[in-house]
């Protein structure tokens, strides 16, 4: 009886105490007006672009120029020899003289004729045929004229200039060599591209092509084959854009065989940092400005195919929502459904939400002043 009353006289074991409502932090979207751009991928180009052949043959006597130097138009780059040239020449300016002379004596023979004609001392067949004379006088002192002109255009040819501001490739021909001018199938000496400005030239697909020009029948997108629409180009080393430029030409037609456009972009190069042949990813506005709700890309979490965010009601339980997403603009995400302006979101600690628990919400800690986010 003694130990059944003091069994009795035991208190019931305290419960555990249920565990606190994890840490969250939560914020509302953020709204405001927002303009998206697509991308595309590119490849630079020149904008010219010359390959620099001999016009005349001979050999090479001198190269002017350091491979890969920038050059400027009337810059000398070969020396081909021209003495063969310059004896033509010569000869040619010979033959223009003997073609002045005859043509002189054509003129003066004429003149006599017509003045003896006045006194019947000559007749009149015999004018004609120094009039006649005259004229094949002429004709031979222009063929002579085109003679001597052509020849002096060789000895201008043996003398290679850059025809356009560039930088210039390697020498393709060393001194010496005897290259082919333009009748026997001109010797490639070098080539000069452009370097400022410099295209970019992008394939733009089907469905985008359709989407601009939806937006310009509906007069929210100016179309980029009479506007100048700004274009950004950020570089394969780079994370954001460092080039700003503006689209300058689009096809007439789409490529059958990718069922893409072909668009050119025009981009200053002042620093000629950008060479031809560069890769380049192009951002092109792709819609009217128009408001919208952002957020954190870590705020966002996938489950299977569905883009999801975690949000906390009145109660501080967290339930999901299944979002439409949109580009990022400004490092943040834009969220085109599933999302109200007053939502809460968690945007950290999503790891210790449980769609259904309770959590402890708080906002996000305030930047310390003078700190750039």
């Amino acid at each position: 009886m003694l130990a059944v009353a003091l069994a009795g006289c035991e208190k019931p074991a305290p419960q555990a105490a249920a565990p606190p409502a994890p840490p969250v932090t939560v914020a509302q979207p953020t709204k405001r007006t927002v303009t998206d751009w697509d991308e595309f991928t590119g490849r630079f180009e020149a904008v010219d672009e010359v390959q620099i052949r001999a016009r005349v043959g001979g050999f090479v006597n001198s190269i002017e120029f350091k491979d890969g130097d920038f050059v400027r138009p009337g810059d000398l780059l070969y020396v081909i020899d021209s003495r063969p040239f310059e004896a033509v020449a010569l000869q040619a300016d010979g033959q223009l003289a003997d073609a002045r002379a005859k043509a002189e004596l054509a003129r003066r023979e004429l003149e006599r004729a017509l003045t003896l004609v006045t006194t019947s001392a000559v007749s009149e067949s015999i004018v004609d045929q120094r009039r006649q004379a005259l004229q094949a006088a002429r004709a031979a002192e222009m063929q002579a004229e085109g003679a001597l002109k052509a020849a002096q255009l060789n000895v201008e040819f043996t003398h290679v200039k850059a025809p356009i501001t560039g930088r210039i490739s390697r020498h393709l021909v060393s001194v010496g060599n005897l290259v082919q001018g333009a009748d026997g199938g001109a010797t490639l000496l070098t080539s000069i591209v452009s370097l400022d400005p410099i295209y970019i030239y992008f394939d733009m697909d089907e469905p985008t092509y359709l989407k601009y020009n939806k937006l310009w029948f509906e007069g929210k997108r100016p179309s980029s084959r009479d506007t100048a629409n700004p274009v950004y180009v950020t570089l394969v080393n780079e994370t954001k854009p460092s080039h700003e430029g503006k689209m300058d030409f689009l096809d007439n037609r789409l490529d059958v065989s990718t069922a893409t456009l072909r668009s050119r972009a025009i981009v200053p190069n002042k620093d000629i940092s950008i060479l031809p042949g560069q890769f380049g990813r192009v951002r092109l506005i792709g819609s009217a400005p128009y408001e919208a709700l952002l957020l954190p890309d870590a705020a966002v979490a996938t489950d299977q195919s569905r883009k999801i965010v975690f949000v906390v009601n009145n109660e501080n339980v967290v339930e999901v929502r299944q979002v439409t997403l949109g580009p990022l603009d400004e490092g943040l995400r834009v969220i085109r459904e599933g999302l109200k302006a007053d939502d809460k979101v968690i945007v950290d600690g999503l790891q210790r939400a449980r769609v259904g628990a309770k959590v402890a919400p708080h906002p996000p800690k305030a930047e310390p002043a003078g700190k750039k986010s």
